[in-house]
């Protein structure tokens, strides 16, 4: 089968020949119909954030149609329609047990411990996968699995509550989900922060009030519309350090900033008058978890998450096109979001 691997921290992707992987007792191989490219696929070919051992087929939000399954997989048959959570762990430990399996030790992430979806097959264990809605298509369930699922994570991680405020920084595919995400728990008003005049105007269409962070400071500009009170709530989804102080700075009385995006720089807070004077909260966001994604399936289905102003682009499995996506998301650049379709 053909996958498109990285043999190297900073290297392209190469597309490669590979046997098509056997499912064990309790996997599924799927049949690839659609793999997201997301920004931490960038980090993962960079360095930014390491991925192995090499070398190391990528992509995490995957979506497809059951090929064959392990001897004792009982709720999946070949022909059914399913989404990956990205995490394959060991289901039993005091971690999986708990509900917050990304911190499992003996946990992979697909397409950054273990192969990915950027292939025309792929194993995972049975207890990863869920069922794929008809109505949702192979495209928006597998950006669902990750950038999706992250903003819901992060909103519920910063425990918004119905009437509060959020800002939202980054309008990309996690910020796209968020806007929508943030309405649909019942926000009363959503900022969204980006630079970008294209994906603020995206931003606008499903309810939020634009923040032009190139025309002037975002957090002034949030503090005057909130008449000074300031965010409840803040999700920072680029991983910039500047971002991820305004996200603090722009937080009201016990706001909550959720903060998501990767990088391995460090950011400064004022203690005081940021944090301690207002009895603000600072939030790691850690990937997702898998008993979040029947809520975020079900909002899906009823078209209050809509993804299709979001994946805005397809590309093949060649190497060429895909580098030229994660080229673009180095840069900040390029389609909302993209996926590889098989």
């Amino acid at each position: 089968m053909k996958a498109l691997r990285l043999v190297a921290p900073g290297r392209p992707l190469e597309l490669h020949d590979v046997p098509v992987p056997e499912p064990g007792p309790h996997d599924v191989l799927i049949r690839v119909k659609a793999a997201g490219i997301c920004h931490s696929d960038a980090h993962y070919r960079a360095g930014v954030s390491p991925a192995g051992p090499l070398p190391l087929t990528l992509g995490h939000e995957v979506a497809g149609v059951v090929e064959r399954v392990g001897d004792r997989v009982i709720h999946f048959q070949p022909g059914e329609r399913v989404c990956a959570h990205y995490l394959a762990t060991c289901g039993s430990c005091a971690w999986c047990a708990g509900g917050h399996e990304q911190f499992c030790g003996t946990g992979q992430m697909i397409g950054k411990h273990r192969a990915g979806g950027y292939a025309e097959f792929m194993v995972l264990p049975a207890r990863s996968l869920l069922a794929l809605p008809e109505p949702i298509s192979f495209a928006h369930g597998a950006v669902m699995m990750c950038s999706s699922a992250t903003s819901f994570h992060a909103l519920r991680k910063a425990r918004l509550k119905a009437g509060e405020t959020v800002a939202v920084f980054g309008i990309g595919g996690l910020g796209a989900s968020a806007v929508q995400l943030a309405r649909a728990l019942g926000a009363a008003r959503v900022f969204a922060v980006d630079i970008s005049p294209e994906k603020l105007a995206l931003a606008e269409s499903y309810g939020a009030v634009p923040v032009n962070a190139r025309s002037g400071d975002p957090v002034a500009q949030i503090q005057a519309h909130t008449g000074g009170r300031g965010a409840d709530v803040s999700l920072e989804l680029i991983g910039l350090p500047l971002t991820m102080r305004q996200a603090v700075q722009c937080l009201g009385v016990m706001g909550r900033a959720a903060i998501a995006g990767l990088t391995q720089k460090t950011f400064e807070v004022a203690p005081y008058t940021e944090v301690l004077g207002k009895e603000a909260e600072i939030i790691g966001v850690s990937d997702h978890l898998m008993g979040e994604l029947p809520e975020l399936l079900a909002l899906a289905g009823r078209g209050v998450l809509d993804l299709s102003r979001i994946v805005t682009q397809s590309v093949p499995l060649e190497a060429r096109a895909v580098n030229a996506v994660l080229d673009a998301l180095e840069n900040f650049g390029g389609a909302t979001r993209t996926v590889i379709l098989p």
